[in-house]
């Protein structure tokens, strides 16, 4: 069949126009290319450094947040267990040397007088004994001034004192703990480690705890694990600390052509890039380009000048890191190199995999060419019919 010139007319307007739509719209993607990416270097008058990863780079960026106690934490000497506060409790038991005794009744000759507060002026009362200045002795101290002020009116007493928990030395507990609360500083629970024993552990994974102590004006913190792999850490307590315990807040955001997009919480106090990338499903097999993983960070001008090798750089930095995964060390170095709370990850996708978006679009742009021209073959058909 011969094609009429409305008919060729109609096949060329169908093509270029299917031809213009995939250039002028693009194509669908996941962010920007590498070409793109290395566009906007400093070196392309762009405002951010583009830095490809090695060793060298990798131990200039290996910083950990440093978490310790002050000196003032770590020096303070442990509570003695016998020096009585305002706020305690204490447990007292008189003896008396007579069958009908001052405190005792007819059947025995022993006083047991349980919970005796000590006032917020450090005193106690004891019957016959008066007002007792008890906050700042020990129990043996009050013990003896008690039978003191006894012997002149019942013969030879003995006197027993005991320190029961109080509100005297408390410290409060939140956070992810077992059990919240305001607990006593006791013999068994003068240290750090033996308070959060007593209020029922952790209830979140030891390598992302955080624990916080409040004293005063004072705060220090540190990493759980640091508590038992560093002695000195496990502070003797005071009485009003206030003690947190929560999970690491850092996080990185996921982007690109990788198993998960999203801010993802760090699993462990460091975390590095070989290790970010497993946490969100590792590379797409059939879109990621191993040789397009970068990291975005804002760098402080210290880290920066030791990066690019200058000393002219003042004030936190636009910092482009660029992983190879295919060159022979690029998984050791990308397991070396350390990812830091908001950075960006961001892997971009591989060449075939816009070569296939432009083959599927230009397959789907084609078919409409088809309809097209079978439409023209129709209308022309018709009118010859007519005519």
């Amino acid at each position: 069949m011969k094609h009429t010139p409305s008919k060729r007319w109609a096949r060329s307007v169908a093509l270029v126009l299917a031809a213009s739509l995939v250039a002028s719209c693009g194509l669908p993607r996941v962010g920007p290319t590498k070409k793109e990416i290395y566009a906007g270097s400093v070196q392309q008058q762009g405002d951010a450094f583009v830095v490809s990863v090695n060793d060298r780079v990798t131990r200039a960026t290996a910083v950990v947040p440093a978490l310790g106690f002050a000196e003032g934490f770590v020096n303070a000497g442990v509570v003695g267990s016998d020096i009585i506060n305002p706020g305690d409790t204490l447990g007292l038991t008189i003896w008396e040397n007579v069958d009908d005794g001052l405190l005792a009744s007819e059947t025995s000759n022993a006083t047991i007088l349980e919970e005796v507060q000590v006032d917020g002026s450090g005193f106690i009362f004891v019957p016959y004994a008066g007002r007792i200045k008890a906050a700042g002795n020990s129990p043996e101290a009050v013990r003896r001034i008690i039978t003191r002020r006894l012997e002149d009116q019942t013969p030879d007493p003995q006197v027993e004192v005991r320190r029961l928990a109080g509100d005297g030395s408390t410290v409060s507990l939140v956070g992810a703990v077992g059990g919240q609360g305001v607990y006593a500083i006791e013999r068994p629970t003068r240290t750090l480690s033996a308070m959060l024993a007593r209020a029922g552990g952790l209830t979140i994974e030891p390598e992302i705890a955080q624990i916080t102590v409040l004293r005063g004006t004072h705060r220090g913190e540190i990493w759980f694990q640091d508590l038992y792999e560093n002695p000195a850490f496990d502070i003797a307590l005071r009485g009003g600390d206030r003690i947190l315990v929560e999970e690491d807040t850092r996080a990185f955001t996921a982007l690109g052509a990788t198993g998960t997009q999203a801010r993802v919480p760090f699993e462990s106090q460091t975390l590095s890039a070989v290790e970010a990338i497993a946490q969100v499903g590792g590379l797409i097999a059939t879109a990621s380009d191993p040789t397009g993983v970068f990291i975005f960070r804002n760098e402080p001008a210290e880290i920066a000048n030791q990066v690019l090798g200058r000393n002219d750089l003042i004030g936190a930095q636009r910092l482009i890191y660029v992983l190879d995964l295919t060159r022979p060390n690029g998984m050791f170095i990308a397991r070396d190199f350390v990812v830091r709370d908001e950075d960006t990850l961001y892997v971009t996708e591989a060449p075939f995999t816009q070569w296939d978006k432009t083959i599927a679009a230009l397959t789907g742009s084609l078919g409409a060419v088809t309809t097209i021209t079978g439409a023209a073959d129709a209308l022309d058909g018709g009118s010859s019919t007519g005519g």
